[in-house]
């Protein structure tokens, strides 16, 4: 496998950062995740730009245009001969010295990694998830902003903890204000008398890549949508229910917290956006040359 690290592509055994490295000491940086479909690299201008964005909120500087990450991207992809495949870029502060002083890192570090990853287990996508509603809310705006990806991802884990050890393997993640955020890693969709619900960004969701790809094709379906605030409520009484992300793509939902959505199996809309979701990832894309 071959790791693009700082300006060269490496072999994965010789892909090392410092340990002094601002990332590792204090999660100080930012990612993304992307996918690769049929030889294309799915909505990558917009995870590039997404990236950007991250990175500007938290005053660190990438050290390359985004023009030149979008074809590092390609590059990496192409070096480890992938079709289809899953990218983790990353960009942390940098070597620097002990203590939280981000301006102690004279130069930011960039890797990225083009491999596979298998969220759920296959079954979930045709029978639906079981979810949980956990503990661990999702910070408050003021204390960590929502939209950037940043490396310090605990809050989540803690989140993802208590799913697995209620036997679940995904949580719904509260606000302080008890509004449905999202879960530990992906946006959630509802639907409700025909219309396609999910919460608004300001209550603590991502603005998830893949979450504007089902806005979109929601027009193009011809489904009303709606974002707004919403509790448990709306999913308890929801008619159908899935999940999106870039790892997880689209994944039925069919309970929360034992209460079952609809009839208890994925439901005809979601299995529409669904096969709308794999045609437009598998034909569309920034070419892998």
């Amino acid at each position: 496998m071959k790791i693009w690290l700082d300006g060269e592509l490496v072999d994965k055994s010789q892909a090392k950062i410092s340990v002094f490295d601002h990332g590792v000491l204090y999660g100080d940086g930012v990612f993304e995740g992307i996918r690769a479909y049929n030889g294309r690299v799915f909505r990558l201008e917009e995870h590039i730009r997404r990236l950007f964005d991250s990175a500007k909120a938290i005053l660190l500087n990438i050290p390359y245009t985004q023009e030149e990450v979008i074809q590092f991207t390609v590059d990496t992809v192409a070096a480890n001969d992938l079709k289809d495949g899953y990218i983790r870029l990353v960009v942390t502060r940098g070597d620097g010295e002990l203590g939280l002083n981000p301006y102690l890192c004279p130069k930011a570090s960039m890797f990225i990694i083009a491999s596979t990853i298998k969220l759920y287990p296959e079954e979930h996508y045709t029978n639906g998830l079981a979810l949980i509603t956990c503990s661990t809310r999702r910070p408050a705006p003021g204390a960590m902003m929502p939209q950037v990806k940043s490396l310090n991802y605990l809050n989540n884990i803690m989140a993802k903890v208590e799913a697995i050890q209620s036997n679940a393997l995904e949580a719904i993640m509260l606000n302080e204000q008890g509004y449905v955020a999202e879960c530990t890693g992906d946006n959630l969709f509802i639907l409700k008398n025909g219309v396609l619900i999910t919460p608004l960004i300001s209550d603590g969701a991502l603005d998830g890549i893949t979450r504007s790809v089902i806005l979109q094709l929601a027009d193009r379906l011809g489904v009303p949508v709606k974002e707004q605030s919403m509790t448990r409520y709306d999913i308890f009484v929801a008619d159908e229910c899935f999940l999106t992300g870039t790892a997880a793509e689209v994944i039925p939902v069919i309970s929360l917290d034992r209460r079952i959505i609809g009839d208890g199996k994925p439901g005809p809309q979601t299995l529409r956006f669904i096969e709308a979701f794999r045609e437009e990832a598998n034909s569309t894309g920034t070419p892998i040359v």
